[in-house]
């Protein structure tokens, strides 16, 4: 379906754009499913199963595995991991070095054979360094504040604050 095929004038050759989206040179990108206008940037390894929507920006340092669906519009700035069982809806912001898990009792050589579904809504935002645990539902437009430890679903529209996350009020939806 994409190409990497074509040079990006104006730098050199040290990116590349696949069929209708851009992936940086030292970026290893294995899905074919990228939507259009989506920017990959560099040092970050999207796994081959993995879904990304239209007009993403996809930050430096990023990981993305095989099981995630990524909406259109979603930004994910740097250092962030995104693991199986893990869906970003349209319009997601989450910010640098947040953190997801998807394992409830990880031990080291123990897999699940299914792991728990985390769902962040449409509109929802991911503070910096904030933490969302296995199996959470962040609400539509609700907002997770910097540092913030998710141990339960976010309403929506809801902000949230603190470990564990509490709710510090409401965001006025338009």
């Amino acid at each position: 379906m994409f190409q990497m095929d074509k040079k990006l004038a104006g730098d050199q050759g040290s990116e590349t754009q696949s069929g209708e989206f851009f992936q940086h040179a030292a970026a290893i990108v294995e899905s074919k499913q990228i939507g259009p206008r989506t920017r990959i940037w560099a040092f970050v390894h999207i796994l081959q199963n993995a879904i990304i929507g239209a007009d993403c920006n996809i930050c430096d340092h990023v990981f993305i595995e095989n099981d995630v669906r990524i909406g259109d519009r979603v930004t994910i700035k740097s250092g962030v991991q995104i693991w199986d069982g893990i869906e970003l809806e349209d319009d997601v912001f989450v910010g640098p070095n947040a953190t997801f898990t998807n394992d409830p009792f990880p031990r080291s050589r123990q897999h699940l054979s299914e792991f728990p579904r985390t769902i962040i809504k449409a509109g929802a935002s991911i503070g910096a360094n904030a933490t969302i645990l296995p199996g959470i539902t962040v609400g539509r437009n609700a907002m997770v504040g910097a540092g913030a430890v998710v141990t339960k679903d976010v309403p929506a529209n809801a902000i949230v604050m603190g470990n564990p996350a509490r709710i510090s009020g409401y965001v006025e939806a338009p």
